[in-house]
């Protein structure tokens, strides 16, 4: 009896305190771990080490791939941004607002040279025509911006690019020059300056201009037209400075403009943020009654002189790249 005990008893590992020290520098020599995670406290079983120290690395890892995941996934989505603004800007300026810049004096005080405004585009598709009192946006009938832009000196590559800016809105056009002024007659007015106190006439009735430059008088030049149907007689409120209908009455449409030009409707400043406002319709405008439909008659202007420059206006940048940019970032994260 007491032989196989004895055996049984060789057959176990050596007691004492050496067995686990030997066991544990064993599998510290198999598999060492870094020195910070090494256990300050003996006591602690190193399996269990090993085991906190692998978990620690794998998170560690695992937040480098989902970081290097975000930045490939924004490096993808870059095109689909560029892509959808330009999209969302040639629509917006196609059949809903356009914003352009004043590049001259010719329409103060109400709208100063570097103001951005918005131009309605929207309301015409529907076969709304401006009325008496507007600001509106107008394509050059011929004649009225001759010689206001040189030939370009971009290369072809720059060319090609502003092309399709100039497409999609984002940039001003070479061919498509625009100017700005308001509506003083429809199709059938008659528009006369001036009266025994200087002023315009729509209709045999005086007008009251409160939106004029002050010291600026209605006209220096006298002029009268019956506006033809389909037709707009339109001037800037800065009289003395603006290259409006009565200096083109020896043009084609005898000064007035086709309705079919018209762009759109001015009607807010956006910029700058101090100038914010709508373009109201002056009611003296707005309140003479519309003459009798009839063919238009031939203009008669007793006066002459030098006609003043004006710049066409110049379409301004929609900005919305950077908005669209930034809000598909915030919704990845």
């Amino acid at each position: 009896m007491g032989t196989r005990g004895r055996g049984r008893l060789a057959d176990r590992p050596p007691a004492g305190p050496a067995g686990p020290v030997a066991e544990f520098a064993a599998e510290v020599a198999a598999d060492p771990a870094p020195a910070d995670q090494v256990p300050a406290d003996p006591a602690v079983p190193a399996p269990a080490v090993r085991g906190r120290g692998r978990g620690r690395a794998e998170r560690r890892r695992t937040a480098r791939r989902a970081a290097r995941r975000r930045r490939r996934s924004r490096l993808r989505e870059i095109p689909l941004i560029v892509v959808v603004a330009l999209i969302v800007a040639l629509v917006m300026k196609t059949f809903l607002v356009q914003v352009f810049v004043i590049p001259s004096g010719s329409m103060e005080q109400t709208i100063q040279v570097g103001d951005r405004v918005l131009v309605d585009k929207f309301t015409p598709w529907f076969g709304a025509e401006p009325e008496r009192g507007e600001v509106v946006v107008f394509k050059d009938p011929g004649g009225w911006l001759e010689g206001a832009h040189g030939s370009s000196a971009d290369g072809p590559v720059l060319r090609g690019a502003k092309q399709v800016l100039t497409f999609v809105g984002l940039l001003p056009s070479d061919n498509e020059q625009d100017l700005i002024k308001r509506v003083v007659g429809v199709g059938g007015d008659t528009v006369e300056c001036c009266d025994e106190q200087g002023r315009v006439s729509l209709n045999g009735k005086p007008l009251d201009e409160p939106y004029l430059v002050p010291g600026n008088p209605p006209s220096r030049q006298p002029f009268k037209v019956k506006v033809p149907q389909g037709r707009l007689w339109v001037m800037g409120d800065h009289r003395d400075v603006s290259a409006d209908s009565r200096f083109h009455m020896g043009n084609p449409g005898q000064g007035t403009i086709p309705v079919s030009g018209v762009v759109g409707r001015a009607f807010m400043i956006a910029w700058p943020p101090g100038r914010v406002h709508q373009l109201e319709v002056p009611v003296s405008l707005s309140s003479v009654a519309r003459a009798p439909a009839g063919a238009g008659t031939a203009p008669s202007s007793a006066g002459g002189g030098p006609v003043p420059e004006e710049p066409p206006l110049v379409m301004g940048v929609l900005g919305i790249l950077p908005l669209i940019g930034r809000r598909v970032v915030r919704d990845r994260l």
